[in-house]
């Protein structure tokens, strides 16, 4: 598997995780290449957008990571980093979002982030699970959110 930054090209396998994601019915909305271009690719905002993928150039995840800015849409503190992780159902399991978040933690010290959040909906357990185990802890739960967050430079991650 290799992990590297998304590019234009990226955008139709990104869409089809999105895809994916939504037929396993835990996404409410299937994939648009618009949508993958402005929100990851594309992002004004953007630190990071790293994929994952198989040796057949199959794209199985990504991970963005981008810049909260003041009045952003999920109550993120100005200044911290807001993550996505997006891993198709059929590659889970496999260290895809373990590999994607070593990739997207370099790009956080790189950009000298202090604090990333994660906003997950409180019904993924998945995701829930997944940041927990990444390090993430949770920090405020707004309505139908668990919002946790990561301490770029007191990381506990075991290797």
């Amino acid at each position: 598997m290799d992990i590297r930054s998304a590019t234009p090209s990226d955008a139709e396998g990104m869409k089809a995780v999105h895809d994916e994601i939504f037929a396993a019915g835990l996404r409410k909305a299937p994939g648009d290449i618009g949508q993958v271009m402005t929100s990851y690719i594309e992002q004004t905002d953007r630190i990071g957008c790293f994929v994952a993928v198989n040796d057949d150039g199959r794209i199985l995840g990504f991970q963005s990571l981008r810049y909260a800015r003041p009045d952003n849409p999920y109550g993120v503190a100005e200044g911290w980093g807001i993550i996505g992780t997006h891993v198709s159902p059929h590659a889970s399991r496999q260290g895809v979002g373990s590999g994607l978040f070593r990739a997207t933690l370099d790009a956080a010290k790189a950009s000298g982030l202090a604090k990333i959040d994660a906003s997950i909906g409180a019904d993924n357990a998945l995701g829930l699970a997944y940041y927990e185990a990444m390090g993430f802890r949770t920090y405020r739960t707004p309505q139908g959110l668990v919002c946790k967050v990561f301490e770029v430079n007191e990381e506990k991650r075991s290797e």
